[in-house]
């Protein structure tokens, strides 16, 4: 398969696709005898892999450390459990802070009259909160 071909079977663009080569995520494609890079099926397959494991947030890190796991048939799949587990953890700290932001965002905007007054709660807060050391 062609790179075109290749985008639309996997579902990642054919910029990706040669971004994803030149980072080492996936490997060289082949080339034809006038220069155009060659699929396989097993290259959409990891393809899918990458954009699904894209899709849950995986970073290119971890999605290096996730194909290489795929890969090893020999792996333990308590490691991949183990790593799942640990981006959890990470997404729901993640999550916690944006909910506070969101909290003290909501108090302040809640505090605002939103008229034509020059006075303005939102801007007071931010410009006296005091961070502590």
């Amino acid at each position: 398969m062609n790179i075109g071909q290749t985008a639309e079977a996997s579902g990642v663009t054919a910029k990706m696709i040669r971004y994803y080569e030149s980072i080492g995520l996936i490997s060289a494609a082949s080339r034809t005898g006038s220069g155009y890079r060659q699929y396989s099926a097993k290259d959409v397959q990891t393809l899918r892999f990458i954009k699904r494991s894209r899709d849950l947030g995986f970073s290119i890190e971890r999605i290096k450390t996730l194909l290489s796991l795929w890969q090893d048939r020999g792996r333990q799949s308590a490691v991949v459990k183990q790593l799942a587990q640990g981006y959890i953890a990470e997404l729901e700290d993640d999550i916690r802070k944006l909910q506070s932001i969101r909290d003290q965002l909501r108090h302040v905007a809640n505090n605002c009259h939103g008229d034509d007054r020059p006075d303005c709660p939102i801007l007071d807060d931010l410009a006296c909160r005091h961070v502590s050391a």
